[in-house]
């Protein structure tokens, strides 16, 4: 997770799945912004359901949620 973001350059925020309900059921809405990077990461990284998606990987490339323009740029 923490090369994804590295690597990715979004903040960090981007890659927490802001309308799943293990989001609202955690709260972290409220809770985020008191929380460390590293506390972040670690919330993200354990719950698969926390995660944006699509998330898609690759080297030096990293697309979180769709948006078309965004995708087509990147990957063409």
């Amino acid at each position: 997770m923490t090369t994804w973001f590295n690597q990715g350059g979004y903040p960090l925020r981007s890659f927490f799945n802001t309308s799943g309900q293990k989001y609202r059921e955690l709260k972290l809405k409220d809770r985020l912004p008191e929380l460390s990077e590293a506390e972040q990461i670690e919330i993200l990284a354990s719950d698969g359901l926390l995660v944006k998606r699509p998330l898609l990987i690759g080297e030096g490339l990293v697309l979180i949620g769709f948006k078309e323009d965004e995708w087509q740029e990147k990957l063409s």
